[in-house]
């Protein structure tokens, strides 16, 4: 991955390591020395105080070197210790600036070393008392009252030291030096151990990086992964990470807020269904209110002329006879009884289809509804020729419903089962029979109440559609009986209020119309 957090780790850390000792070997390349140079001659100026305390009240040249006094052993502590070439003579010198006697005090050395110091020291000798000018070889660091600091080219082995001269009590001289060559050296060799150990460290360093950017990283690649799925709305997959920090509380939130789009998401979900429903069932009303304002018109139009044309003929008188008067009479009485029933029925319709009509719970013998449904229907029977058979228990099928609304249901059955029962071959006997058969059964639940009629049977793409208002199979045969296709849709209402099932079955002879009831109580 081009911009990720691993590799942008790595490479911090590798600059950051490279810049570092970079620094270093530039601090000891161009710092070192003159941190070194100036350590040196605060050592020397050091040594310098410590041998002059020393040396007050200490006449060098008449202590033994073998004395128990210990001068000499702590001149030598003082010179193995600061790593200072340490020199002390008593000297004198003619007018001239020429030291004319020498008393070489420490350290005991050979003659040839002792020339070297007395020659080097009669330099600072001249240069002091006679103001003589030292050569180029010599850069003055340091001045003080009692000695002087030097960087000093030795030309005879060609390296760079640090001298210092000075007196001490009782016409002591003493002669420090130190080697400066080694400085340079020792920061070539610290910055070549500097790069090796750098190197290394560098090396380390990259892998434990990348260990620590993969711990780090991973996770973070989960939850990027996890937050595609979310844009995606999967939010049943959840982040895993057992973390208590921050990347463990990123996860936590980030689940939480998977939890809430989810809960959102469904909710908008619900609403917007809920949103669609309700456009849906708005339409269907509009519709419902355009086709019930349209078959109500329909419904009245003929009634409402009839009555109209007989009533004006009453008026103008067009037969004076008292027998056609009454048939006007008795017309104009018929349309407007089925006006009003037709009126009656739909307002009970709507309070069905609206909740305004509540359902009465009551515990009633179903068998005697039918019964005394039937016993009303019995002339009608009789006029129409229509065999009526009857299958029910002996005992009374008590039932838990509304008895007035379920009275309305077998009423309108068995209307309807009247309206259109027609003649049928009886495949026993051979003859055409007109029967209306009427049962009822029940198990431990349900009873289940079912009219059948003889006749032809309701073709397939209609079965849905008779349950709905106005809805006619047979337009002129309704028409014919004074039907007005609302009986089924009461049906249909009804049932639906009680929660029960309901429904028709089509037969080679005829129609069966049925429902249910319970027998215990819900």
């Amino acid at each position: 991955m081009k911009h990720s957090i691993r590799v942008r780790l790595i490479l911090i850390v590798s600059v950051v390591l490279l810049v570092s000792i970079a620094c270093v070997c530039a601090a000891n390349i161009f710092l070192l020395p003159g941190f070194y140079l100036n350590s040196k001659i605060s050592q020397m100026d050091s040594v310098y105080d410590s041998v002059y305390k020393l040396c007050e009240g200490v006449k060098l040249g008449e202590v033994n070197p073998d004395d128990e006094s210990g001068v000499y052993d702590k001149l030598d502590g003082i010179s193995g210790n600061s790593g200072v070439s340490l020199n002390i003579l008593k000297i004198s010198a003619d007018e001239s600036g020429t030291i004319a006697n020498v008393s070489y005090v420490y350290p005991i050395s050979n003659e040839h070393l002792k020339n070297i110091t007395i020659r080097q020291l009669e330099k600072y000798v001249r240069a002091q008392y006679f103001g003589e000018e030292l050569d180029d070889n010599f850069e003055l660091l340091e001045k003080s009252s009692n000695h002087e600091v030097y960087k000093v080219f030795d030309d005879r082995i060609g390296s760079n030291y640090i001298e210092l001269t000075g007196q001490l009590p009782d016409d002591y001289w003493i002669y420090m030096r130190a080697n400066l060559t080694g400085v340079t050296e020792n920061a070539a060799v610290s910055n070549r151990f500097l790069i090796y150990v750098g190197l290394v460290v560098l090396v380390v360093s990259i892998g434990v990086t990348f260990l620590i950017a993969n711990k780090y990283t991973k996770p973070i690649l989960k939850l990027a992964g996890w937050a595609k799925e979310m844009r995606a709305l999967n939010f049943s997959s959840r982040v895993e990470i057992d973390r208590s920090d921050e990347i463990g509380v990123l996860g936590k939130s980030m689940n939480d807020l998977s939890d809430e789009l989810e809960n959102t998401i469904s909710e908008l979900k619900t609403a917007n269904n809920r949103l669609q429903l309700d456009i849906e069932r708005k339409n269907e009303q509009e519709q419902m209110r355009r086709e019930f304002l349209a078959n109500v018109s329909h419904e009245l139009k003929t009634p409402i002329a009839l009555i109209r044309g007989y009533a004006e003929g009453l008026q103008e008188n067009i037969n004076d006879d008292p027998e056609s008067r009454n048939f006007y009479c008795d017309v104009i009485i018929d349309e407007s009884d089925k006006m009003n029933q037709m009126v009656k029925k739909l307002l009970s319709l709507n309070q069905l289809e609206y909740g305004e009509s509540q359902v009465q719970f009551e515990h009633f013998d179903i068998k005697e509804v039918v019964n005394g449904t039937v016993r009303k229907s019995e002339i009608v029977f009789n006029e129409k020729g229509i065999e009526l058979q009857s299958d029910m228990p002996d005992e009374p099928l008590m039932v838990w419903a509304d008895e007035f609304m379920i009275e309305e249901v077998v009423s309108n059955y068995i209307s309807n089962a009247i309206n259109h029962a027609e003649p049928t071959k009886d495949n026993d006997t051979g003859e055409d029979r007109c029967l209306i058969e009427i049962k009822a059964a029940a198990n431990n639940e349900k009873a289940r109440i079912s009219v059948f009629n003889t006749g032809k049977p309701i073709p397939d793409e209609d079965v849905d559609k008779i349950w709905n208002k106005f809805y006619k199979v047979d337009k002129a045969r309704t028409r014919q009986y004074g039907g007005n296709g609302i009986g089924l849709s009461i049906v249909k209402a009804v049932l639906e209020a009680h929660n029960q099932r309901f429904g028709v079955n089509n037969y080679d002879n005829g129609v069966e119309f049925w429902f249910e009831l319970d027998v215990t109580k819900q």
